[in-house]
């Protein structure tokens, strides 16, 4: 979601650049992760952006649909990972996406200890981008957060985004609803679709859950950003001067490293994706540590680390 709000909020500023220009100094940068990031190479192949999804409670409105499933700071306090995820941009077109699932069972940095990785965002980005960046050797050069407020009111503002599914999907954790077809999503709708980690489709006359929970709800996210992207770029053709509300609500909903400017960063990704995203799943295998229900690198999770590490081959897409 990150993508599309930078590729459809800058990509359609052709004809509203002073409004972008305008906005784009009103996003919240984050300061301290100047000693953290990476330089990007002036003769690299790729740069990383690291892209967090955060499920901060700040700001829940109790008059919001949705509101009973997510609660509010009271319920949830501060900020934690929901997603995390790396894009790779291509200096000669295109990217690649890489989902790390919140149970990896990583070194966290700077305290010689273990956990799950969405842990480290507890002590703030800055641990969170260490730890991906010596935990898995993943140089990080730009980081982009939004939180789930954000990420309805950037749906909305683009028109939702059509997914299609074959039969009758539930989750009650996150009151997600839907009937077979391909039904378009607006804001709430496709939060309870992203963040479904007890998702339940209704076959030969019975509710079955989907048991591959944080994995699966990797797969159907990356299957909802190709779709969202999709759409989205399709939108910015027919309507390349229409973004200017979008614009004001990814403003509103991002917070971004304090050397990335928003406007080239946007407009680089929106040419990137043109040209095609790739999706990977990092290979894991479940496993159980003291107590802890986790997931750890399994076979051939070298070769994908390596390509996001800037030093292997593009391995097989997931899609």
């Amino acid at each position: 979601m990150l993508l599309i709000a930078s590729l459809v909020a800058v990509g359609g500023a052709f004809g509203v650049s002073r409004a972008a220009d305008e906005r784009s100094a009103e996003v919240e940068r984050i300061n301290g992760l100047d000693m953290i990031l990476t330089s990007v190479p002036d003769d690299g192949p790729a740069e990383n952006y690291l892209l967090v999804g955060s499920d901060s409670r700040d700001g829940a409105n109790p008059d919001d649909p949705d509101f009973g499933s997510m609660g509010d700071a009271g319920d949830v306090g501060g900020r934690r990972s929901d997603t995390i995820m790396v894009l790779r941009r291509e200096r000669d077109g295109g990217a690649a996406l890489m989902s790390l699932p919140r149970d990896l069972w990583v070194e966290i940095a700077g305290t010689g200890e273990k956990n799950r990785i969405n842990s480290a965002y507890n002590g703030g980005p800055e641990l969170l981008a260490s730890t991906v960046s010596e935990g898995l050797g993943i140089p990080i050069h730009h980081y982009v957060e939004v939180d789930f407020f954000g990420f309805k009111e950037i749906v909305d503002e683009i028109g939702g985004v059509e997914v299609c599914i074959d039969y009758a999907t539930r989750d009650r954790n996150t009151g997600l609803d839907l009937q077979p077809g391909c039904p378009v999503l607006d804001g709430v709708q496709a939060l309870a679709y992203a963040r479904s980690r007890h998702y339940e489709e209704f076959r030969d006359g019975e509710w079955r859950k989907d048991g591959s929970a944080d994995l699966g709800r990797i797969a159907r996210q990356q299957l909802f950003m190709r779709a969202a992207i999709t759409g989205a770029l399709l939108d910015l053709r027919s309507s390349p001067f229409g973004s200017s509300a979008t614009i004001r609500a990814v403003a509103r909903s991002v917070r971004v490293d304090a050397g990335l400017d928003p406007i080239k960063a946007g407009d680089a990704l929106r040419r990137a994706a043109e040209e095609g995203l790739t999706s990977f799943t990092l290979p894991v295998t479940p496993t159980d540590i003291n107590g802890n229900s986790v997931v750890v690198l399994a076979d051939g999770a070298e070769a994908y680390l390596d390509y996001f590490r800037g030093v292997g081959p593009a391995p097989e897409p997931s899609s």
